[in-house]
C-alpha cells in the first residue's frame, strides 16, 4: 500500500480538561486552537528531525514514533481565556492586515493577530453560519504595481456579504447579493471567484461584477437554475436513512484541487469542474459513504468520514484509493492554504477530532513512488509523477520514462500488443529491451524467452530480489514471507492490530497486491516468460514493426547509409551537442560523452539490431514486405538474411539484399548459379538466363570493372546481343567505364564485340581518342583482308561501316592503315583511295577510282567532295573576285581528273567520254589555259561547245553578281549618311544634325545632382547629360 502521509499527534487535552475542540487556524509555525469555552489556544509547532525521510517503511503503524523524548511536537505559549463569550466556530487570518478573523454566537469579530484583542464585532454579520477568507497578489492595472487583495466572505441566511482589504487597508464598499437558497458553505477558488453551497445547489459567484453562476451537477449536486426541492431539496439517497433517524443533510463541499480544477461534492455525487463552472466531464468518485469534510493537499485528494472515523487519500486524477488512516472520533479537517502557510499546497494539513489534533506529515515523494513501484501500481506511480514538480522529485523525467515502460511491459504481458508497442515508442524506449520480449524467431540471440523452455516450470515461485523501478511478482507461501520481502521498499505493511490508546492512528491497505503477469525478472535482470507463438506472436511482431520504424527514423537523421555521422549534425569539433545526446541518450541507455566516435559505434549497433529484426519480423509476419527493406539503405545483419532468405527460396529479394550491401560478388555467384542452369528453378524463374545478371552489371559502378569482367564473360557467350547492354546501355554507369579494360576484354572473346563497342563510343559516345580510332579502323581492315563472312550481305555491311569510318574519321593515322591494305587486292582498292585521300594524296586516289575501279562517277563524286571541301564560302564580293582569280591562276582537283583522262599513264587509253562530261559539268571550276592545252587539236570544236557556253554562262553571272552588290551598297550608303547627317526615320529625329538636349534651371547633373548653372557639359549617347568632370567618374 502507499503510505502518502503518516499521523503525528500533536495536541491532545488532558482528561481532566472539559473543553472541547472546536477550531483550528494554522499559520507559519503557529497552531491557534479555538475551544467550545471560547478560550483560544495558541502553539508554537516544532519541526522534529524524525520526519518522513527517515521513515522505516518495516515499522508498522502502532510502532511509528510520535514524538520524540525531550522535543514536545508542540509548546504552548499562551491561552487567552476571554477571547469570546460563546465557542469559537472559525477561524482565519488576514496576515497583511494583521487581523485574526473568528466566527462566534453568528457574528464575525476582528482581532488584533499579535495580543489577540478584540478589535471589533461586524453587526452587518448578525447571523452568520460561515466564512472565508482569501489573499492574493493583484497588479493594478493602470501602474502595474502589485499589491495584496484580502477578501472575506461572509453568508447569512440567503445573503452574501463581501469585504475587501487592499495590502493593510480595509475596503470602503461592504457588498451585499442575496442568493436564491440559505447558504451552507463557501469556497474560494480563485482572487475574485467562489463557490457558494446552497441548501440544493451550487452557485459560481463572481464577487467583482456580483455576477451568479449557477452549477448544474449530477445527483444532489444540483439541477436546473431556479430548482428547489424544499427542506430535503438536494438530498441524495444515502442521507434519507439517517435524516429520519435524526441526523442532518450532508453539507455541499467544495475544494480547489490543482490548476484550474474544482471539486463539488454532496452526499456521494461528484462533479469536476473548472473555475468558469463548466464540467469537466470526468466519472466521479466512488465513495460507498458520503465524506463530512474533502481538502487537496498536494498532490493528493482528502475526503473526511467522520462517522466511519477514517481519512481517505485519493489520486484525483485516477480516483484510486491510495490510503485509509484510521483516527479516532475525527471529525474536521483543515488544510492551510498556500497564500497563508509556508507548507507547499497544503502540505501539513490537519485532522481533528474533540480532544486531539493530528498533524499529517508527507512522505518525500520519491519514496511515495518507490511504495507504488513495490506493489506494481505502475498507473498510478505515472500519474503521480505527471501531477508533481520536476523541482521535487530526483531525475522525473528519467524515472516517469522507466515506469511507462514497465507500464508497456506489463501491457505487453497481458497480450495488449499495440498499447505496449505505442507506449514503447513513446517514451523511445531502448531497442533492445523491446526486442528482447519476443522469441529468438524474432529477437535472435538477444530473447530472453527459450523455445525449448518448458511452460510448466513457470507456474513455480521464483525469489526474487527487490530493485527500484522494476515492476516485481512475488508468490509468497505465508504472510512472514510476505511481510519480509516487501518492507525493504514498499512501505508500510497493513497493521493487524490497533493499540489501546484511543488517539492512536491505524493505516489500512487499501492497494491490492496484483496478478503475477507472464513475465518474472531475477535478481540478475534475466527475464523469464512464457513463450510467445502462434497467433499472439504474430499479432505482437505487427505492432513491433511500427515501433522498429520510428526507431529506424530516428537513426537516419544522424546517420549516413555507411553508418558514419552526418556532419550537418557535428559541431566544429566533431562532437554532439547537450541537445542532441539527450535526443539519443534513450536509445542507448547510457551517455557516452560528446565523441562522435563513441555514439557513432553505439549506434550503428543499434541500427543493425534495429533493421535486422525488423528483417526478422516481416519475414514471420509479412514476407512480402520484405523485398522493399533491400532496397532502401538497411544495416541488416547478412548473415542473417542470407540464412532466412534461402531457407524461404527468396532468391531475388537476397540478390536485391546483397546489391544493398554491397556484396556483389555473392549476388553475381548466387545469379549466375541460377542464369546457368540447364532447367528453370520453379522457385526463382526470374533468375534462369542471362538477363537478371545483366540488369545487375548495369547497376555496378565503374570501380567495380574487375567484378563485371568476371561475371559478363557467361552472358556474353550465351547471349552477346543483350549482354553487350551493360557496356553500350544509355546508362551513366556503362559510359563510365574504363574503356581500354572492356575493349582488350571484348577483343578476346570476340572481334564482332569489340567493334560493337568501338563503333558506340567513338560515333555516339564522340569519343576522339587515337588509339580507340586506329583500333577499329584496324579491325575494319583486317576483316575485309580475312573475308570470313557467312553471306555477301554480311560483307557488304561490314565494307560499308569500314568506308565510312574511314572516310570521316581523321583521328587514326593514315599512313598505318595505307600500310594494311594491299594494292593488289580488288576488295580493298576504295578503302586504299579512301586512305590516300586522307593522306592529300589525290592523284594516286583518282588514279584508283579511274585505271582500277573504273568507275568515273565516283571519281567524280570523290573530286565534288575535295572541291566542296577546299573552297572557302565568299563572305564579300571582293573575295568571289579573288576566289575566281585564283581558280584561273591555279589547277583544281577537276584539272587533275581530267589530265588522268585525256593524257593516262601507259598503257591506258584516253577517255573522251568523261572527260567531255568533267569538262561540261565542272569546266569554270578549271584554269582555261591550262585545261585548252590539255585537249587534243583533233577534237572537233563541236564537241566543246557544252564546256564554252559553261564558261561563258560563269563569266556573266559574276559580273551581274558584282553589279547588284555595287548597287546595293550604294543604297547602304546613302540610308547610312541620311541618318548620321538627318536621322530619318528614327524616334523623334533626335540623331545626326537634329540632336539636341534641353537644358533648363531645374535639370540636375545624374552623377552629382547638381544644377548645371553655366558649367562645361557632355552628352552621352542616350542623351542624358552630366558635368565634364563628372564624365570621368
Amino acid at each position: 500500500m502507499l503510505s502518502a502521509f503518516t499521523a503525528r499527534l500533536i495536541v491532545e487535552l488532558k482528561q481532566r480538561d472539559k473543553s472541547k475542540i472546536e477550531a483550528v487556524l494554522a499559520y507559519g509555525d503557529r497552531l491557534l486552537v479555538g475551544l467550545n469555552t471560547g478560550s483560544l489556544r495558541i502553539y508554537r509547532i516544532n519541526e522534529l528531525i524524525d520526519e518522513v525521510q527517515d521513515h522505516d517503511d518495516t515499522l508498522s503503524t502502532q510502532d511509528r514514533p510520535q514524538s520524540q523524548p525531550g522535543q514536545k511536537p508542540v509548546d504552548l505559549l499562551r491561552e487567552q481565556e476571554k477571547f469570546s463569550k460563546y465557542k469559537i466556530e472559525q477561524l482565519a487570518v488576514v496576515k497583511e492586515a494583521n487581523l485574526l478573523i473568528s466566527l462566534s454566537n453568528n457574528y464575525i469579530s476582528t482581532h488584533d493577530l499579535q495580543t489577540f484583542e478584540l478589535q471589533e464585532t461586524l453587526i452587518k454579520t448578525k447571523g452568520a453560519s460561515t466564512f472565508a477568507v482569501t489573499s492574493n497578489i493583484v497588479k493594478d492595472s493602470s501602474t502595474g504595481i502589485p499589491s495584496i487583495v484580502s477578501r472575506l466572505a461572509v453568508a447569512i441566511k440567503r445573503k452574501l456579504l463581501l469585504w475587501s482589504w487592499h495590502d493593510s487597508e480595509l475596503g470602503s464598499d461592504i457588498a451585499e447579493l442575496p442568493l436564491v437558497t440559505g447558504i451552507k458553505t463557501l469556497t474560494w477558488i480563485t482572487g475574485t471567484r467562489l463557490i457558494a453551497g446552497l441548501t440544493s445547489s451550487y452557485v459560481l459567484v463572481d464577487v467583482e461584477t456580483l455576477a451568479v453562476t449557477d452549477i448544474v451537477g449530477p445527483g444532489a449536486i444540483g439541477g436546473a437554475p431556479g430548482q428547489d426541492g424544499g427542506r430535503l431539496g438536494g438530498v441524495g439517497v444515502a442521507s434519507i436513512g439517517y435524516i429520519g433517524l435524526g441526523g442532518t443533510a450532508p453539507k455541499p463541499l467544495a475544494t480547489k484541487l490543482g490548476e484550474g480544477e474544482v471539486l463539488l461534492a454532496k452526499d456521494i455525487n461528484t462533479l469536476f469542474m473548472d473555475t468558469e463552472g463548466n464540467s469537466l466531464g470526468r466519472r466521479q468518485i466512488p465513495w460507498p459513504f458520503a465524506p463530512e469534510a474533502v481538502g487537496y493537499s498536494y498532490p493528493f485528494l482528502l475526503a473526511l468520514q467522520s462517522s466511519r472515523s477514517n481519512l481517505e487519500i485519493r489520486n484525483p486524477e485516477t480516483l484510486t484509493l491510495l490510503q485509509t488512516i484510521s483516527l479516532p472520533g475525527v471529525s474536521q479537517l483543515h488544510v492551510p492554504q498556500p497564500n497563508v502557510s509556508l507548507a507547499h499546497a497544503g502540505k501539513g494539513f490537519l485532522v481533528l477530532s474533540e480532544r486531539s489534533i493530528w498533524r499529517m506529515g508527507a512522505l518525500d515523494y520519491d519514496s511515495q513512488i518507490d511504495a507504488l513501484l513495490g506493489h506494481g501500481r505502475l498507473d498510478e506511480a505515472i500519474s503521480l509523477l505527471c501531477m508533481l514538480e520536476d523541482a521535487l522529485l530526483k531525475d522525473k523525467e528519467g524515472r516517469l520514462r522507466e515506469i511507462k515502460m514497465q507500464k508497456a511491459q506489463s501491457l505487453f504481458d497481458q497480450r495488449r500488443y499495440r498499447d505496449a508497442l505505442d507506449l514503447f515508442s513513446e517514451v523511445s524506449a531502448p531497442p533492445e529491451r523491446v526486442i528482447r520480449l519476443f522469441p529468438p524467431s524474432i529477437a535472435g540471440d538477444i530473447s530472453v524467452l527459450s523455445t525449448n523452455q518448458d511452460t510448466h516450470n513457470h507456474n513455480e515461485a521464483m525469489e526474487v530480489e527487490a530493485e527500484p523501478g522494476h515492476v516485481e511478482a512475488q508468490n509468497t507461501t505465508s504472510a512472514e514471507s510476505g511481510a519480509k520481502d516487501g518492507s525493504s521498499t514498499n512501505g508500510s505493511e497493513n497493521v493487524s492490530s490497533r493499540d489501546d490508546d484511543s488517539s492512536q492512528p491505524t493505516t489500512k491497505n487499501t492497494i491490492e497486491e496484483p496478478q503475477n503477469h507472464r513475465r518474472q525478472r531475477s535478481s540478475d535482470d534475466t527475464d523469464v516468460a512464457v513463450p510467445l507463438d502462434g497467433k499472439d506472436l504474430k499479432t505482437a511482431t505487427g505492432e513491433l514493426r511500427g515501433f522498429l520504424v520510428s526507431t529506424r527514423t530516428k537513426l537516419q537523421r544522424y546517420l549516413n547509409p555507411d553508418g558514419t555521422f552526418k556532419q550537418d549534425e557535428l559541431t566544429g569539433n566533431n562532437a554532439l551537442s547537450v541537445a542532441q545526446r539527450a535526443e539519443l541518450k534513450p536509445l542507448v541507455e547510457e551517455d557516452l560523452g560528446t565523441s562522435a566516435k563513441d555514439w557513432e559505434q553505439s549506434l550503428q549497433a543499434i541500427a543493425k539490431l534495429v533493421d535486422t529484426t525488423l528483417f526478422r519480423a516481416y519475414m514471420y509476419a509479412s514476407p512480402s514486405l520484405a523485398g522493399p527493406l533491400f532496397r532502401i539503405d538497411n544495416f541488416c545483419d547478412p548473415e542473417v538474411v542470407n540464412e532466412k532468405l534461402l531457407e524461404s527460396h527468396r532468391y531475388h529479394d537476397l540478390v536485391d539484399f546483397f546489391y544493398g550491401k554491397k556484396l556483389h560478388r555473392q549476388a553475381l555467384e548466387l545469379l549466375r548459379k541460377f542464369g546457368e542452369a540447364d532447367q528453370e528453378d520453379e522457385a526463382a524463374p526470374q533468375l534462369h538466363g542471362p538477363r537478371r545478371t545483366v540488369m545487375y552489371l548495369q547497376n555496378l559502378p565503374p570501380d567495380a570493372i574487375d567484378l563485371i569482367l568476371d561475371f559478363a564473360r557467361w552472358p556474353l557467350e550465351k547471349d552477346p546481343e543483350l549482354a553487350m547492354d551493360v557496356f553500350i546501355a544509355d546508362t551513366e554507369n556503362a559510359e563510365t567505364l574504363p574503356r581500354q579494360k572492356v575493349l582488350t576484354f571484348l577483343q578476346g572473346i570476340d572481334r564482332r564485340l569489340a567493334v560493337k563497342y568501338l563503333e558506340h563510343i567513338i560515333h555516339e559516345l564522340n569519343d576522339t581518342t587515337h588509339d580507340f580510332h586506329q583500333r577499329l579502323a584496324d579491325i575494319y581492315i583486317e576483316g575485309l583482308k580475312a573475308d570470313e563472312f557467312d553471306s555477301r550481305n554480311e560483307r557488304d555491311k561490314w565494307k560499308e561501316k569500314a568506308l565510312a569510318f574511314l572516310r570521316n574519321s581523321k583521328n587514326y593515322q593514315a599512313y598505318k592503315a595505307l600500310n594494311q591494305l594491299p594494292g593488289d587486292d580488288p576488295h580493298l582498292y576504295e578503302a586504299r583511295a579512301i586512305v590516300l585521300s586522307n593522306m592529300g594524296q589525290h592523284r594516286q586516289a583518282l588514279d584508283i577510282y579511274v585505271f582500277k575501279l573504273k568507275d568515273p562517277e565516283k571519281a567524280e563524286e570523290y573530286c565534288n567532295q575535295v572541291y566542296v571541301k577546299e573552297l572557302a564560302p565568299p563572305a564579300s564580293p571582293t573575295q568571289t573576285r579573288r576566289s575566281s582569280i585564283t581558280e584561273e591562276s591555279t589547277s583544281s582537283i577537276y584539272h587533275t581528273l581530267l589530265s588522268l583522262y585525256l593524257s593516262p599513264p601507259a598503257p591506258h587509253k584516253p577517255q573522251w567520254e568523261p572527260a567531255l562530261k568533267i569538262l561540261a559539268n565542272h569546266g569554270a571550276r578549271m584554269p582555261a589555259f591550262s585545261t585548252l592545252n590539255l585537249i587534243p587539236e583533233t577534237l572537233p570544236i563541236k564537241d566543246l561547245e557544252s564546256y564554252f557556253r559553261g564558261r561563258i554562262r560563269s563569266a556573266t553571272t559574276l559580273m551581274n553578281e558584282s553589279r547588284i552588290v555595287a548597287g546595293m551598297r550604294s543604297v547602304l550608303a546613302v540610308n547610312e549618311e541620311a541618318s548620321l547627317r538627318l536621322g530619318d526615320g528614327l524616334s523623334n529625329g533626335n540623331r545626326g544634325r537634329n540632336r539636341h538636349v534641353l537644358i533648363t534651371e531645374d535639370r540636375v547633373c545624374g552623377v552629382c545632382f547638381k544644377r548645371f548653372g553655366g558649367s562645361v557639359i557632355k552628352v552621352l549617347p542616350d542623351n542624358s547629360v552630366v558635368h565634364y568632370g563628372c564624365s570621368n567618374l
